[in-house]
């Protein structure tokens, strides 16, 4: 466990330098220039024609860096979701593996635990780190020291529940960027409306260009935040979905396939 962090935090590391990078170069490359030439055909449109209705274009309302740093928040939330949903897929694989291999009405002696740890034993040093490895290995040194089949399924469950809790506390960092993205949203509609309100003097005379635009980054950077927000609430809670399934699962695993088969 204590190799996996230095793993996890350069990769968490890496993947917001990735996500900044490929975000600001496609806004620089992509987005601001087509909202810059969206917004000069508008004026040229609307010096033309008084009566005319711009359309909505998704560029402008996209455009600012509030919207691009929501952008980059999200996507490497995805990331980070993407990495816990490897590693579960990675121990969801063991649950298929025989570990315990035992026939029809075959019972298990504490006499017996060393030759049931073995084939856990012979996995990889990354696989035996994995709930149920190491669920199963704990219930077979404390069958075979306590001989107590109530203390092997209350070690199993403890080991799960610690699991369970470690696994909602890795979620910590993804919660604060689901957090992030609607404030961050909101301090783009109290820059929009400090403009605006900047610009009060321009629309009592008449011109009212700057208050418009103003209010627009404001509602803009809010819309596009908030669907953000529930687009990566929705990940992430699918992600824990799987993770407390995972969990349940490998705790059934070793309940009908290591201590119903207990016998003292």
């Amino acid at each position: 466990m204590k190799r996996q962090l230095p793993v996890e935090f350069i990769f968490q590391l890496f993947s917001l330098i990735i996500s900044v990078i490929i975000v600001h170069g496609v806004y620089v490359s992509i987005i601001r220039p087509n909202a810059v030439a969206v917004l000069e055909e508008r004026a040229i449109q609307i010096n033309a024609n008084p009566s005319y209705v711009p359309e909505r274009s998704a560029y402008v309302v996209v455009r600012d860096m509030e919207q691009e740093a929501c952008f980059i928040l999200m996507f490497w939330a995805i990331s980070l979701m993407g990495y816990k949903a490897l590693q579960s897929q990675q121990e969801r694989k063991i649950l298929q593996l025989d570990l315990i291999p035992l026939t029809r009405g075959t019972s298990i002696l504490p006499e017996d635990s060393r030759e049931y740890s073995r084939p856990i034993q012979a996995l990889t040093d990354s696989q035996q780190g994995f709930l149920l490895p190491r669920s199963l290995l704990t219930a077979l040194h404390r069958f075979r020291s306590t001989r107590n089949i109530q203390d092997v399924a209350n070690s199993i469950r403890a080991i799960c529940d610690s699991e369970s809790d470690r696994l909602d506390s890795e979620l910590s960092m993804i919660r604060y960027i689901a957090w992030a993205i609607p404030s961050i949203g909101f301090l783009g509609t109290v820059r929009g409306i400090g403009q605006a309100l900047g610009q009060a003097h321009k629309a009592v005379l008449g011109d009212i260009a700057g208050v418009t635009q103003s209010l627009g980054i404001a509602f803009n950077s809010t819309f596009v935040a908030l669907l953000i927000s529930i687009f990566v609430m929705f990940l992430m809670h699918q992600l824990q979905l799987a993770q407390e399934r995972l969990v349940l699962d490998a705790e059934d695993y070793c309940d009908n396939r290591l201590v119903r088969h207990l016998q003292t």
